[in-house]
């Protein structure tokens, strides 16, 4: 039993690894502006499918590494995935039972939530994006959200993470 909870958390893990790489993997400049959210994606995944393994907690590991690895402000990301992470946990019943998409359009909303934290930072920061642009990741992510959620189910279901 305790190497399949040992198992279930290095799935976690890797996948989660596997965000850090999209999200600093370089992309022409024109898709630049609509890079998904990677990591947010794992995240809300993580916290709909174990709410009681992955939260608010692993939020603030996440946020705090996105920081490092893009270079922003210690804690922008951090204080910005600790919320989606929060609303995942406190909608989690529903989005289960929600067509897809319908959990994409949640998505979209919590992304949204996400950016818009980003660039409320950034702003005081005196560093910021044209005002129209800063919701296309959460837009791609959102087109993105059905491939998230069959991949990491199936990865879930087949390495029986509990």
């Amino acid at each position: 039993m305790a190497s399949r909870e040992g198992q279930g958390f290095a799935v976690i893990i890797l996948t989660f690894i596997l965000a850090y790489v999209l999200a600093v993997l370089p992309l022409p400049g024109w898709l630049q502006w609509a890079r998904p959210e990677w990591v947010a994606l794992t995240l809300i995944y993580w916290c709909i499918a174990l709410p009681q393994r992955v939260g608010i907690a692993a939020a603030v590991f996440l946020g705090v590494g996105l920081d490092v690895l893009e270079g922003s402000v210690l804690g922008q990301n951090a204080f910005a995935l600790v919320i989606v992470a929060l609303l995942s946990q406190l909608l989690y019943q529903r989005l289960r039972v929600y067509s897809l998409w319908q959990q994409a359009v949640v998505v979209f909303i919590l992304v949204g939530i996400n950016q818009l934290i980003c660039q409320w930072v950034q702003s005081i920061e005196g560093v910021s994006v044209l005002p129209r642009l800063f919701l296309l990741p959460a837009l791609s992510s959102a087109l993105l959200w059905p491939v998230i959620l069959h991949s990491l189910r199936g990865l879930r279901r087949y390495y029986q993470v509990s």
